[in-house]
């Protein structure tokens, strides 16, 4: 049985991104039910998600309700021990969750002057002071965390944890504005730049609706700064190398182009998210070396 996950906009909806990751990255099956940000349609899907009011709100198989990144979380982590959603070390997992509780309810600096937006990158925002206070607690706890686990990986706390998935929309913040960290942080935050859920995530918000006028900023841009995407184009020629979408098996409609070849897809989300970032998808990329 599967899970149901409402989210808002991928591009801008940090929330929705947490909660995402705590079911692509540990592995378990969601349905998303997405409601554009800044409009009745959140308010209206969530009608059927009583007493929630925000995104992310998770219904169980058996219809439990659980808004709230880290009810949903705990409630995971619950129901799938062997996913692995906090460590199985003790000194771990009570770190992991000091972690996930200060993010959840701090940094509301970092989160008014850089609200999440991934569909650009800039050079420079000028950081208050507030802001470039959040950073160094950031840097503090992060290192606090490596140093207390022992972790020897790119995570905090060992393997990637629940932890890291709270961190997630932190790291693109850092992406997005350029906001100045040191080496052992920007590790960090490049590690959350390639991990492939990240990556899905980020190539669907790129695509996913037009773009929302509240996070528009007037600074001077440059390239993301995470992975670099293969060149793939969409095209209007369905002469694929493929019949059945490699996502769904349903039958092409729609088609892109990598390095001269076609390959099909049966809507226009599956291309785009594709074109996007082609190598964030395991289907797609396993069709392409076959």
């Amino acid at each position: 049985m599967t899970y149901d996950l409402v989210i808002g906009d991928r591009g801008y909806s940090s929330w929705s991104l947490r909660g995402w990751l705590l079911f692509d990255a540990f592995g378990i099956p969601v349905r998303t039910i997405s409601a554009r940000l800044y409009t009745d349609e959140l308010a209206t899907v969530l009608r059927e998600f009583f007493p929630a009011r925000t995104a992310p709100t998770m219904r169980t198989p058996d219809g439990s309700i659980v808004p709230e990144t880290i009810a949903i979380a705990e409630e995971l982590a619950t129901r799938h021990p062997e996913a692995g959603l906090w460590p199985a070390d003790p000194r771990a997992r009570a770190t992991a969750r000091v972690l996930a509780a200060e993010m959840h309810a701090g940094f509301t600096a970092l989160r008014s002057h850089c609200p999440m937006n991934l569909r650009v990158s800039y050079t420079d925002c000028q950081p208050p002071a507030e802001v470039l206070n959040d950073l160094q607690r950031l840097e503090t706890l992060w290192s606090w965390a490596r140093q207390t686990t022992g972790s020897t990986t790119s995570w905090l706390c060992g393997a990637y944890s629940a932890a890291d998935a709270f961190f997630a929309p932190v790291a693109s913040r850092i992406a997005t504005y350029n906001l100045p960290m040191g080496p052992e942080a920007m590790v960090y935050v490049n590690a959350h730049l390639a991990h492939p859920s990240f990556r899905r995530w980020r190539a669907m918000g790129l695509v996913d609706g037009a773009d929302q006028d509240f996070y528009r900023r007037d600074y001077p841009r440059r390239d993301w700064p995470g992975p670099v995407r293969l060149p793939a184009r969409a095209t209007d020629s369905l002469d694929t190398e493929n019949t059945a979408c490699p996502y769904s098996g349903k039958a092409v409609t729609h088609a892109l182009e990598l390095f001269g070849r076609r390959f099909g897809f049966c809507n226009a989300f599956c291309r785009d998210k594709t074109v996007a970032d082609p190598e964030a998808w395991p289907d797609f990329m396993a069709l392409y070396h076959s």
